[in-house]
C-alpha cells in the first residue's frame, strides 16, 4: 500500500443512501496512518473502492461504525470477506469493530442487533463458506480475529467527547449526535501526530458534534439538499426524517465554524446538487477551505497542518 504522507483520508464513498441516485459509492472512509488503516462505515462500493485505492486486509487495524442504518453497514460482511486471508492480502491478524449496541430507547431494542449481533449474524450466516475456506484453502478462523466492541454510553454529559479506542497510531474520541429515531449514533475523531480527522456521522446539526471537532484540522460533515426531496413529491414522514435528522450544507459550514475546523469536507450528500451548489450552501456560513467529496478522493494530512488533494 503506497501512502504520501503519514496520515491520509481516503473518502471511499459519499452518497447517502439507500437510494442510488448517481455513480458515487455508499458511505466509508479510511484513515490511513504509517500504513496502516481505520476504515469507517462500510457502505455499498465500499469494498471495491477500498481495493482500487491499494488497501489491503493485510494492513487493516480497527473500524469503526456511526450508526446501524443499512447504507453504513451494507457491504460489512463482502468486506470482511474480500480482505481476509493470505489468498487475498487480508488479515490474520486480530481486528476490532467498533459500533453502536443495541437500541435501548426502542421497543424491539433488545431483540434487534447492535454491532455484536451484526458481527455475530454475519459469521453464522456466512458459516459454510468461512468453514470451507479454512479447511480448503488454509484461511485462519475468522471467528477467532474478531473483537466486535459495542460503545459503551458516557454516563456523564453526552455533549462530552469520550474515548473509544487508542493504539500507538491513533486516538479516538466520539460523540453522541442527533440522528433521530436512531440510537446510539456517533460522530468520531481521529487523532494522529499529523494532525485530526472528525466524522459527523448521520446527524442534525450538533454542537457536541462542534465540541468533538474543536480546531480540528478536517471535518468530514454530512450534507441535505432539503430543496431536492421537497421537489419531487416525497411522503412527509421523508421529508420530516430528513429534516430533523440530517443538516443542510449551511449548518455544516455553521459546525464547522464553530469548531474552528481547518477545512470543511461536505459528504453523505442526501439529494442531488451539483458540486457548486453544494460548496454554496456551505460556503454563506464558513470562510475556510470547501471540499464536495467525491468517491475515491485522497486528503493528506501532515505535520505542518497544510493540505494537499492527491
Amino acid at each position: 500500500m503506497e501512502n504520501k504522507s503519514s496520515t491520509e483520508l481516503i473518502t471511499l464513498g459519499t452518497a447517502a443512501g439507500p437510494a442510488i441516485r448517481g455513480r458515487e459509492n455508499g458511505m466509508a472512509s479510511a484513515v490511513v496512518v504509517d500504513n496502516q488503516f481505520y476504515m469507517v462505515d462500510f457502505g455499498l462500493g465500499c469494498v471495491r473502492s477500498a481495493h482500487e485505492a491499494g488497501l489491503r486486509g493485510k494492513d487493516f487495524k480497527a473500524g469503526f461504525i456511526t450508526h446501524l442504518h443499512s447504507d453504513h453497514v451494507a457491504e460489512f460482511p463482502a468486506f470482511l470477506m474480500w480482505n481476509w486471508g493470505a489468498p487475498v492480502e487480508g488479515f490474520a491478524h486480530p481486528i476490532s469493530i467498533h459500533g453502536p449496541g443495541q437500541d435501548a430507547n426502542h421497543p424491539l431494542g433488545t431483540k434487534l442487533s447492535g454491532t455484536r449481533g451484526l458481527v455475530d449474524h454475519t459469521l453464522e450466516a456466512f458459516s459454510y463458506d468461512l468453514n470451507i475456506r479454512v479447511t480448503d484453502e488454509a484461511r485462519p478462523v475468522m471467528s477467532d480475529l474478531i473483537n466486535p466492541v459495542e460503545i459503551a454510553l458516557p454516563q456523564t454529559s453526552a455533549a462530552e467527547p469520550f474515548l473509544v479506542y487508542e493504539d500507538d497510531h491513533v486516538k479516538v474520541t466520539a460523540v453522541l449526535v442527533d440522528h433521530p429515531p436512531v440510537h446510539p449514533a456517533f460522530g468520531f475523531r481521529f487523532d494522529t501526530a499529523d494532525g485530526s480527522i472528525t466524522f459527523s456521522g448521520d446527524t442534525a446539526e450538533s454542537a457536541a458534534l462542534a465540541k468533538l471537532a474543536d480546531d480540528t484540522d478536517i471535518l468530514v460533515h454530512e450534507a441535505v439538499n432539503l430543496e431536492f426531496f421537497a421537489s419531487r413529491g416525497f411522503d412527509a414522514a421523508f421529508l420530516n426524517h430528513q429534516q430533523q435528522s440530517h443538516t443542510t450544507p449551511e449548518g455544516a459550514g455553521r459546525v464547522a465554524t464553530a469548531s474552528g475546523a481547518k477545512r470543511l469536507i461536505l459528504s453523505h450528500l442526501a439529494g442531488v446538487a451539483t458540486p457548486a451548489e453544494w460548496a454554496a450552501g456551505a460556503a454563506s456560513t464558513y470562510a475556510g477551505p470547501i471540499d464536495v467529496a467525491t468517491s475515491g478522493q485522497r486528503f493528506s494530512l501532515v505535520a505542518d497542518t497544510t493540505y494537499a488533494t492527491i
